[in-house]
């Protein structure tokens, strides 16, 4: 028996497109020349690839995967692959998209008309390989201060391979990079070291490994853990106030910046403590503050790595001195809002007299020429025939 049509026609497809890929016969300004793009796809992701002719000649368009199975011709499915589906399909175009995309996806896929000649075009699809979350390896323990840690950090199935990047806090730090292909999927698996000399101030600080990759947004993946640094006290001794006052009470405090903590801390004095301080572990209290607690005190704190001592000078204030202070500054305070008081009135007085002086030299003008009337109104007529003087100094031209 024969085999139906359809099978002889997908059969001479393959052919046809065999020899056609074999020919890559291209025309340019060929109104009947399909055109394509390359694409770049995350594994996992979609895919759609397009091909198009500027002019029809109703000829159908097929899409053809990298082994040149055909997938669809037109708008008929030819490889039976559900992530395959058909997008668009018109006279001057055909339209293909790829769900879940897989390494074995990755190639070249083939776009053609079948004219006379036959017309191809060909697309590339490259296939990202995401690479995995970053594992940090070296925090195992706790190291001692000034001692050295190597960090390793690795991430899996990145393709091209991925870089990764050191951040101490916010200060990126260079690191040691190393690769290695994963033959099984073309994946990559890359890794890099970091030795880092620690100090006090390391402890708890983030160390942070993050991937950088064209299939991932910054930060998308990152790992990050905290430094554990062991160091001995940095001692100092911490006041209640600063102006301890006599007759109250008044506590201070031993602060033994260690890791572990400090185990113990010692209280110590020029001479002996006071009668009345009592000492309870990091802090040393007064219940009633004497002229006689002056003096250099001294706080040992201790833990398992070694010990360091702080000191404080207590000096101890006068209430009534203080007060008197206080009433001497009110004093100046006072005298010099009323110095400030003083000026403004001066300055008050003098503007004042020299405006009245000058309003009365204003109304002396106004009387001039009746000084030496004998009455008021030979004042009155005097004035009046000043003015009129004056008028009489006009010129008028004609």
């Amino acid at each position: 028996m024969a085999p139906p049509p359809s099978v002889w026609t997908t059969g001479l497809l393959t052919v046809l497109l065999a020899a056609v890929a074999h020919s890559n016969v291209t025309y340019e300004d060929d109104p009947l020349q399909p055109t394509t793009s390359d694409e770049t796809v995350s594994v996992g992701g979609t895919v759609t690839l397009t091909c198009q002719v500027p002019e029809s000649d109703n000829s159908s368009l097929q899409w053809s995967n990298t082994a040149q199975q055909t997938l669809y011709f037109g708008e008929k499915r030819a490889l039976k692959d559900n992530r395959i589906q058909l997008h668009r399909s018109t006279p001057t175009e055909l339209s293909i998209t790829i769900r879940n995309v897989q390494m074995s996806d990755e190639g070249e896929y083939t776009c053609s008309i079948f004219t006379m000649p036959v017309r191809t075009a060909r697309a590339t699809v490259t296939v990202l390989g995401v690479p995995g979350k970053p594992h940090i390896l070296g925090f195992e323990s706790a190291v001692l201060e000034g001692g050295k840690v190597t960090l390793t950090c690795s991430s899996a199935g990145s393709k091209p391979p991925a870089q990764l990047h050191w951040y101490r806090g916010d200060e990126e730090l260079q690191g040691r990079p190393a690769v290695r292909l994963l033959a099984d999927d073309s994946t990559f698996n890359v890794s890099s070291e970091l030795t880092l000399e620690v100090s006090r101030f390391d402890d708890n600080v983030l160390i942070t490994c993050a991937v950088d990759h064209p299939s991932l947004a910054p930060g998308d993946q990152r790992s990050e853990h905290a430094v554990r640094v062991l160091y001995s006290p940095k001692t100092q001794i911490v006041p209640e106030t600063d102006l301890p006052r006599e007759g109250e009470k008044f506590h201070l405090k031993c602060v033994g910046n260690a890791n572990p903590e400090p185990t113990s801390y010692t209280w110590k004095k020029d001479g002996e403590l006071p009668l009345l301080a009592k000492a309870v572990g990091a802090l040393l209290l007064f219940e009633r503050l004497n002229k006689s607690d002056n003096g250099v005190y001294l706080c040992v704190a201790t833990n398992r790595l070694g010990h360091d001592r702080g000191q404080y000078t207590l000096l101890v204030q006068d209430p009534t001195a203080m007060s008197t202070s206080s009433r001497v500054d009110h004093a100046v305070i006072g005298g010099v809002v009323a110095v400030i008081v003083f000026i403004l009135l001066c300055l008050l007085i003098v503007l004042g007299r020299y405006l009245i002086r000058h309003k009365g030299t204003y109304l002396t003008h106004e009387a001039k020429g009746s000084d030496d009337a004998p009455d008021a109104d030979t004042a009155i007529i005097n004035a009046e025939g000043g003015h009129s003087g004056a008028e009489d100094k006009k010129e008028y031209f004609i």
